[in-house]
């Protein structure tokens, strides 16, 4: 982002200090926090038995920072299609992702439409005015559309909220929309000229702790006028050319449950495998999903070697907003215009680079150079060798504060934040989830932190 651009953070700033301004009168806060808590506990926005909002602010962008957001997706998005179109079609390009033999054998079933991850997520962040980076693509399993968007309308009635509107136009941003045009869209290509209306499966374990979301798409697509059911995989089987479940007979998964549990629990020849296999049943997101979900992905993105595959504007959004990211290796590579030798330049650097697990989710088995000893990062690192793991250059994470009301009064917290844009159809960014944390890993899964809703905002 060049120095002329306008995001409008000063906009954001005065809406944040005149919003904690009104929560300090009176007893608005207890008020509005006393009906955060009833309305979520009437909703069921919880993680597990956690609150999914513990927050009495909203997330606010502008609509600068937006529209920039929603550009830097759209510049992006192409320079992934092309390493997902290159990898599904050449072998020795797919190596660079560390595919595993089990999803090798999944690649060749045909979902029978165009995109693989009809409904996918980034994971990205606003370090500066200037400054944005991406630093994860969930396209198999993205999560929290749901509970943002009820999250949103649960604040519209909170009286902080009511007051804040008499300065300040507030719109959400829904996620919910993207997810069922994109399950639409799919299932249209899916059937062709067969014009029956799909019968939904949510498919995930029962147990998880995300279940009440899938109970929110659930009252959802059923609004919208479609059967839908919540479905564990372990209660389905596969009869005479039909997925079913009990007597219901699913015609389009919204595929929730991962991947590699589905396979690591019921094998590849698990009814769902086959039905998809055989074409009975349409499912979202697909196997070929995991392309693109491997974090070696961004490493096929910022390496070197592929820099020919991308346009000028997208080497130089690739430049500007993925972190160099490299499976972990011994090998020589470039940083910076410098030749490294990687293993022990980032030895020698920890406070500089993560760890990631080049397939897993949830912040599990991220090491944060910054957070650990030398011993410790070192032994991480040589762990990394004999699995399969990312290293990627370190990112400055945003700060901004939050109020919350606990013990009687309100208090005010940085936390750490991040601004994750939904995208739909693999084409455009669809809603943006925001979470906020007090630690360095934003993730829900991970056992901290909280969901927000966001706002984009603009002063009467």
């Amino acid at each position: 982002m060049d120095s002329s651009t306008n995001v409008g953070t000063g906009t954001a700033s005065s809406a944040i200090g005149r919003y904690h301004d009104i929560l300090a009168s009176g007893t608005i806060a207890a008020d509005s926090q006393n009906l955060l808590d009833n309305l979520q506990e009437s909703r069921g926005l919880f993680y597990g038995t956690r609150p999914v909002c513990t927050v009495l602010r909203p997330r606010f962008l502008t609509p600068g920072q937006y529209a920039f957001l929603r550009d830097r997706v759209k510049v992006l998005l192409p320079a992934f299609q092309t390493i997902y179109d290159k990898a599904l079609v050449d072998p020795l390009f797919r190596k660079q992702f560390g595919m595993l033999d089990w999803e090798e054998q999944l690649l060749p079933i045909e979902p029978r439409f165009r995109c693989p991850s009809p409904t996918s997520r980034f994971d990205t962040f606003f370090v500066s005015e200037r400054e944005l980076k991406f630093t994860e693509f969930n396209t198999e399993t993205p999560a929290g559309a749901g509970y943002s968007d009820a999250l949103a309308d649960v604040f519209y009635g909170l009286p902080v909220f009511q007051e804040f509107q008499r300065q300040y136009d507030c719109k959400p941003i829904p996620g919910k929309p993207g997810v069922w045009h994109a399950l639409l869209d799919s299932f249209a290509q899916f059937r062709g000229l067969n014009h029956e209306a799909p019968r939904i499966a949510i498919l995930d374990w029962r147990e998880v702790p995300t279940f009440s979301e899938f109970v929110l798409f659930y009252d959802y697509f059923r609004s919208m006028g479609v059967e839908a059911r919540n479905v564990d995989p372990r209660d389905v089987e596969y009869i005479d050319g039909k997925l079913m479940s009990g007597g219901y007979h699913i015609t389009l998964i919204y595929k929730r449950v991962l991947i590699s549990e589905l396979i690591e629990r019921g094998g590849v020849d698990h009814p769902v495998v086959r039905a998809v296999r055989d074409g009975a049943v349409c499912m979202v997101n697909t196997f070929r999903c995991k392309i693109l979900f491997k974090k070696a992905s961004f490493a096929v993105l910022s390496d070197e070697a592929n820099a020919e595959l991308f346009t000028p504007e997208q080497l130089a959004a690739i430049r500007d907003h993925i972190p160099w990211t490299r499976v972990i290796e011994e090998r020589k590579t470039t940083l910076n215009g410098q030749v490294i030798d990687m293993i022990p330049f980032v030895n020698a650097n920890k406070d500089r680079f993560v760890l990631k697990p080049n397939d897993d989710y949830g912040g599990r088995g991220i090491v944060l150079g910054w957070t650990v000893d030398q011993p410790i990062w070192e032994q991480a690192v040589k762990q990394a060798l004999s699995a399969h793991y990312v290293v990627q250059q370190r990112v400055t994470l945003p700060y901004e504060p939050f109020p919350g009301f606990e013990q009687g009064s309100l208090q005010v917290i940085p936390r750490m934040l991040d601004s994750n844009p939904f995208v739909a159809f693999g084409t455009h960014m669809h809603g943006c989830l925001t979470r906020i944390s007090t630690e360095p890993l934003l993730n829900v899964s991970a056992g901290g932190g909280s969901t927000v809703p966001t706002f984009l905002i603009e002063e009467r």
